[in-house]
């Protein structure tokens, strides 16, 4: 029988260094000998990509439930179009950012309803992560990184810092009620050491019969 398909998430606030760990996850688990799919969001298909261009664009005023919604709209292709599939055929999906980024951003952001988001969850992705790592950093240190990067930002980066703040304790809210599922990780450390320390707790977990 073929392996059954493993569902990763990496979440985290702005700066937290996820390309960087991306890279290391699609190495370990393709050591491993499995078939690996990045995706990211929003975006990750024709469609996504097209909905990411609006939500991220400066120049656009959107409610916060229209932002939720489109977030999900997107969402709903990747799952249908990209993961399951993916899944079905037994490969690792690691994806950069899912629904615990819209309980972060529009939840804990912007101040919705988290009960309508579950819902939302339940109806538009209808499927979970088996393993999320949260890349956890202050965020005056999360934005300097991110601003030194250079280019414009884009419509969430020109946030205030306490809607990040908000989101940081959204995320942490949700890793506590689920540490099953959530492995938090130091990302204020250099990033060999982050990727250290998620490529160990990625090998227990699949060790431990994931």
């Amino acid at each position: 029988m073929s392996a059954p398909g493993l569902f990763i998430s990496l979440e985290g606030g702005e700066g937290a260094g996820k390309s960087t760990v991306i890279a290391a996850l699609h190495g370990a688990l393709a050591a491993r000998g499995r078939d690996v799919v990045v995706t990211r969001e929003p975006g990750g298909t024709p469609e996504g990509e097209a909905i990411r261009c609006l939500l991220l664009d400066p120049g656009q005023h959107l409610h916060p439930e229209t932002e939720l919604l489109l977030m999900f709209a997107a969402r709903a292709q990747l799952v249908r179009d990209v993961i399951q599939p993916a899944l079905a055929r037994g490969a690792a999906v690691v994806a950069d950012r899912f629904t615990d980024a819209s309980f972060a951003y529009q939840g804990g952001g912007r101040g919705l309803d988290m009960g309508r988001i579950a819902e939302l969850e339940r109806w538009a992705a209808g499927i979970k992560p088996d393993l999320t790592f949260l890349l956890d950093v202050g965020v005056a240190q999360g934005l300097a990184r991110a601003r030194g990067r250079g280019g414009e930002p884009d419509r969430i980066e020109r946030e205030r810092e306490d809607f990040f703040e908000r989101v940081r304790a959204a995320y942490l809210t949700r890793a506590a009620a689920e540490p099953a599922r959530f492995r938090v990780i130091d990302a204020s450390l250099p990033a060999d050491a982050v990727v250290a320390a998620v490529q160990s707790a990625l090998a227990a977990w699949l060790d431990a019969g994931a």
